[in-house]
């Protein structure tokens, strides 16, 4: 029986250095995003929303990840990955700094929405630019390896990090809950002299555009992008399920902080944080189960079909049990199954896409998932204000089955991508079979544009292409 191919021990030479420095950065920028992802819903009712008020300005950050996430992924395919980070990180100190001020000043419901779409926009200029960034870097210096590993390691850096920050936002605000948001800004200032000196594009040429046609190549790139995201069956259905998972995820994660506090009877500040560092090392551990679940899998898909499967029965249980340590044991597992889920979705997602159009596909599908989370903090924050937190985790975590048979169906067409290896490039005869015309590009990679040229292999399904009414061969 076939396996997934294990990810390597480890990098050497310029390989090593590149995924040190991606390491490092990730690193870096969750420590400092974290210290408030422990508090946030705290600081939002402290500072005078309801509970529907601090959902709906999450809402606003979310809806600015939908509305820029493309824009911004394509600024980082043509500006360079380089720009678009360090432009994150500008844009995220200054909006927290404006976070702080709002609270100080009793601004109320709608500077707090309107400082969440400058923090969403920051945000967006992270998400698919770091990711590939990395990809790119390693294969300009001839890295050839899985990279499942790669992203693995990247999480559970994240997730030890997050594990600091949590903790440290959750001490921190109960001294003062403003505290956690003053020290980010001081460690994003860190983050960003980090990135200037250590981050470098490689295997990447940034394209000078003027500003004049800056619209046009912003244009052109996302329209690419948008084809290889909505195109291509097997990326499709990743992006569904994105949209369902996160959808939730994005709610559930900034729910549990009143509402645990709630099951425990109490109003100390720092045990949220605690909880949060919790989730954290239980991501930590998910991630680190991807080899052993990897090696125990023939597919990735079967992965994520159980991983998935076991965290959507645990968030169910979050809502049903209402008993603190029961809730808490299963947020926790819930929290590993998503921690076994991302590295391999994003390890799957970059092996299918092509270098040129990377960051914007990366960044379509957090757009969305982000989109799935625009409806799930609005509609599950008016059923909590309602009915109560725990309904909203009894429904919302059912919602999230429903990636169950996505992945089913990804199953069904994911061919050798399924199988974490890379296919041997096809001859370059694409055109010729009525594909689309950016489906041109690349054709050395392996990407599925090139194996649509060939009639037979693992990688053919018969899902149709966009643009045509059936695969041709």
């Amino acid at each position: 029986m076939a396996k997934l191919a294990p990810p390597p021990a480890s990098f050497t030479g310029p390989a090593r250095k590149t995924a040190r420095t991606f390491y490092l950065i990730n690193g870096c920028y969750t420590v400092s995003a974290s210290l408030i992802w422990g508090v946030n819903t705290l600081f939002l009712l402290g500072a005078g929303l309801d509970i529907f008020g601090a959902f709906l300005a999450n809402s606003f950050f979310t809806a600015a990840m939908v509305l820029f996430e493309v824009p911004t992924g394509v600024l980082a395919d043509t500006k360079g990955r380089r720009v678009s980070f360090l432009l994150s990180v500008a844009v995220l100190l200054g909006s927290t700094l404006w976070y702080v001020t709002i609270a100080a000043t009793g601004g109320g419901l709608v500077a707090f929405c309107l400082a969440s779409v400058i923090m969403g926009i920051g945000f967006t200029l992270y998400s698919g630019a770091v990711e590939a960034w990395v990809v790119d870097a390693l294969r300009a210096v001839g890295y050839e390896g899985s990279l499942d590993g790669l992203f693995a390691r990247s999480a559970m850096v994240s997730g030890v990090a997050m594990l600091v920050g949590s903790l440290g936002g959750g001490l921190l605000g109960s001294a003062n809950l403003s505290l956690p948001y003053v020290i980010r800004c001081l460690l994003l200032g860190v983050t960003f002299v980090v990135a200037f000196f250590a981050m470098h594009d490689r295997g990447f040429a940034p394209r000078p555009v003027t500003l004049g046609h800056l619209a046009e190549e912003m244009r052109r790139v996302g329209r690419a992008g948008v084809t290889w995201s909505w195109g291509e069956p097997r990326i499709k259905l990743l992006v569904w399920a994105s949209f369902v998972q996160t959808g939730f995820l994005m709610w559930g994660w900034y729910a549990w902080q009143p509402y645990f506090l709630d099951l425990l009877d109490s109003d100390v500040v720092w045990v949220a944080g605690a909880i949060a560092a919790l989730s954290a090392l239980a991501m930590t551990a998910g991630n680190s189960l991807v080899p052993t679940f990897s090696r125990m899998c023939a597919r990735r898909s079967t992965l994520l079909i159980w991983a998935s499967a076991t965290s959507s029965v645990a968030l169910i249980s979050v809502g049903l049990v209402h008993s603190f340590w029961p809730a808490l044991a299963s947020l926790l597992i819930a929290m590993v199954g998503v921690g076994a889920v991302e590295p391999v979705k994003q390890a799957y997602l970059h092996q299918i896409v092509p270098t040129e159009h990377r960051a914007t596909v990366v960044s379509f599908n957090s757009m969305f998932g982000n989109a799935g989370g625009i409806g799930g903090q609005t509609g599950l924050g008016v059923l909590a204000r309602n009915a109560g937190i725990s309904e909203g985790y009894v429904v919302g975590g059912a919602a999230t089955l429903v990636a169950v048979p996505i992945f089913v169906r990804l199953r069904k067409v994911g061919g050798v991508y399924d199988l974490g290896g890379e296919p041997a490039a096809p001859p370059q005869t694409t055109a010729a079979h009525g594909l689309p015309e950016i489906c041109n590009v690349d054709t050395n990679a392996g990407i599925p544009a090139a194996v649509g040229a060939q009639s037979t292999g693992p990688w053919v399904d018969k899902t149709p292409w966009p643009g045509t009414d059936e695969r041709t061969s």
